[in-house]
């Protein structure tokens, strides 16, 4: 029976969204996560039950995009320095994670289906990879992505997505298909990937720095979008022209531009893209589902899923307590990452064209994976009083997204470098953010970080952790603020303090009633200094000039309330700062004495 699409885009698109839509909000509203909804939606409208949309394999793979997005960005918060850092989790833990829960399900499919080793190896060890499109997702709705826990979970999935090449090595290597004699060699395969990997570092460092330090300059928003998508399909097509990991190419991609000042702008405008593909890719999962196949064989498929959740939950927590985690933290780490990933389902595909698997194995399997990765959100809400211990404050991550940092400084010109300098000079962390790429790469010459985009979005803002900061200061040129626009930043930052630099008077009075700590008018100070210093020059009592500025101060301060309060310029015209208010003031204060 024919599912009842014509196959076209647009009819495809209104069920699968639809529906998407439907059981996110309804499994958001029930604590079970975003996730599951897609995999729900996506079963009903596929091939095994409502039969709305079909072809799901064509659909995951355009949705596969969606995690290639989702490793770009993470990819963006990892200076090569932290990924150094963090080298003894990615390559020690990870990769005994990766061998040892391999090599355990292989065990277990093994003994119980009594297949063959090479098919028990084909079906057992892509299954020791956990999924990255549901884990990093959940990580970063906690807020632990950047924290010591969020990194051991991060390093065993970017060691996983390392090892999707060895891993198509050994299906290779034990295929029975005589079409795949004449393809590349283990060693070679190895080579390409190495190749791979620093012709794109080469590349973000020559290419695709300058590509966006030219359209900083030219200030085309729109051009950041068309370029971070061609940035991350480009990687991603690349690697998976060479039959490695589109993942791990724009992840490499994310890594290159870590470091630069368009970071948090390519974020901003890539992440809307990613939410929604990443989405779309958990429908075609829930599409591929042969609910069929689970309804055969209900225990078997049950059994499995549960003994795959156990050993690999078991043997993660063990290996986390070896490498000095606490109970807690590897009891949640082994429960967090107990699920099988979407590339088991790119493996099973290699393993069926291999010969190492019937057709019908490679749909049971990939059901239990989806079933296993349905149970994460219920594990995680059954387990959550015996998992981690809260958040500390004292993680220490290196770049300025969701670091927690106290300030955000707007604008780094004569009047924020001020600003900023005498901040980081009491020790507090500042993120800085402005538009001028000239002025971006001075400020770098000196040995300063700023970071380019527009400060007054407030999804540039929240990638640069303003979320996370006490304080929130505009100090770019010009009177773009306006009590419409800090009452949004207020609303998206209800806990930090807003500053901001006003042009002039006007200014000021565009800002009445914003939700505000504070405003300084840019020549403000600076004119009063330099009119007690002319005063000094010429004679006048050192207790006179103190009395003229006082005045002066008060007098400005009344015109001005009563500026903002009608809206008129000219209001509080008659209370302007004259000798005779001076004179005035200062018989006053005698009279006082």
């Amino acid at each position: 029976m024919e599912h009842a699409s014509d196959g076209s885009i647009l009819a495809d698109a209104v069920p699968m969204l639809g529906f998407a839509l439907f059981f996110v909000l309804l499994f958001r509203r029930l604590g079970l996560g975003a996730t599951l909804g897609f995999l729900v939606a996506g079963a009903l409208v596929g091939p095994h039950v409502l039969r709305l949309v079909g072809d799901a394999e064509g659909k995951m793979g355009i949705a596969e995009l969606g995690i290639a997005l989702l490793l770009f960005l993470v990819g963006l918060e990892l200076s090569p320095s932290r990924l150094w850092r963090m080298r003894r989790d990615i390559f020690g833990l990870g990769f005994l994670q990766v061998a040892l829960c391999g090599i355990a399900i292989a065990a277990i499919v093994w003994a119980v289906t009594g297949s063959t080793l090479a098919a028990a190896l084909a079906l057992g060890l892509p299954m020791g990879l956990s999924s990255t499109a549901q884990v990093l997702p959940l990580l970063q709705s906690a807020g632990r992505l950047r924290t010591p826990f969020g990194e051991r979970a991060f390093a065993i999935l970017l060691f996983q997505d390392l090892s999707i090449v060895p891993l198509i090595t050994i299906v290779a290597a034990l295929s029975r298909n005589p079409a795949d004699q004449g393809g590349p060699p283990g060693w070679l395969l190895g080579l390409y990937t190495v190749g791979a990997i620093v012709g794109l570092v080469v590349a973000g460092r020559f290419l695709l720095r300058p590509l966006f330090r030219l359209i900083g300059n030219l200030d085309e928003r729109e051009m950041f979008v068309f370029a971070g998508l061609l940035t991350v399909i480009a990687s991603a097509a690349v690697m998976e022209a060479l039959g490695l990991s589109a993942a791990l190419g724009a992840f490499i991609a994310g890594v290159m531009l870590a470091d630069s000042p368009f970071r948090h702008e390519i974020e901003a405008d890539v992440e809307p893209f990613r939410a929604i593909l990443l989405g779309l890719f958990f429908v075609a999962v829930g599409m591929t589902l042969d609910l069929h196949a689970i309804a055969e064989r209900p225990l078997f498929v049950a059994g499995m899923a549960l003994a795959l959740i156990a050993a690999k939950a078991a043997l993660i927590m063990g290996l986390a307590l070896l490498f000095g985690m606490k109970p807690r933290g590897a009891f949640a780490l082994g429960v967090l990452l107990s699920q099988g990933g979407e590339f088991g389902f790119v493996l099973f595909a290699q393993a069926q064209k291999a010969l190492l698997i019937e057709p019908q194995a490679a749909s049971v399997f990939s059901a239990i994976v989806t079933l296993s990765m349905a149970t994460t959100p219920f594990l995680m809400m059954a387990t959550r009083r015996l998992r981690a211990e809260p958040v500390r404050a004292g993680a220490t991550p290196d770049g300025p997204r969701q670091e927690g940092a106290n300030a955000v400084v707007v604008g780094y010109g004569r009047f924020g470098q001020t600003v900023a300098q005498m901040l980081i000079a009491q020790g507090i962390p500042v993120t800085i953010i402005d538009r001028d790429v000239e002025m971006i790469e001075t400020a770098g010459s000196f040995g300063m970080k700023v970071y380019y985009g527009d400060g007054t979005r407030i999804d540039l803002l929240r990638q640069a952790g303003a979320g996370e900061a006490e304080l929130l200061m505009f100090c770019q040129d010009g009177d773009a603020m306006d009590t419409e626009v800090v009452e949004g930043v207020h609303a998206a930052f209800p806990n930090a303090s807003i500053f901001v630099r006003a042009y002039d008077r006007r200014s000021v009075m565009k800002l009445n009633g914003a939700p505000l700590s504070g405003v300084v008018r840019e020549v403000l100070e600076s004119a009063i200094v330099m009119a007690r210093r002319a005063m000094d020059a010429v004679g006048v009592d050192g207790a006179e000039i103190d009395r003229t500025e006082a005045e002066y101060r008060r007098t400005d301060i009344a015109r001005l309330k009563a500026q903002k309060e009608t809206g008129d310029i000219y209001a509080g015209r008659d209370g302007l700062f004259s000798q005779a208010s001076a004179a005035a003031a200062a018989v006053q204060d005698r009279g006082d004495g």
